[in-house]
């Protein structure tokens, strides 16, 4: 779904961290399959970020990112793909915005 937005675009590996995600060549998403669970971390609003974070054990503080914009998800199931779409999308849309 990350690779779906308009403009974005894999960067590769991220300090062997995983693959960026970027939009506008700013990256939106940073995903860790070599993980089990994969593990996907995206940008976010600081009051959203807390409020998932509270709602969702699945829902961690960036993974080697700035904490306060950033939100590592495992993903469990926990949220469904429709919810994980929304998320991708507003992590775009605010990397997008930015130009």
């Amino acid at each position: 779904a990350a690779m779906r937005q308009e403009s974005a675009g894999a960067a590769g590996s991220v300090g062997g961290q995983g693959k960026a995600v970027r939009g506008d060549w700013k990256m939106f998403a940073l995903i860790r399959e070599g993980k089990k669970p994969v593990q996907l971390s995206l940008k976010s609003d600081p009051q959203l970020t807390e409020t998932l974070r509270a709602r969702y054990e699945s829902v961690m503080p960036g993974y080697h990112l700035n904490k306060k914009h950033w939100n590592t998800i495992v993903l469990t199931g926990q949220l469904n793909g429709q919810e994980i779409k929304a998320l991708i999308r507003h992590s775009y849309d605010l990397v997008s915005s930015q130009n």
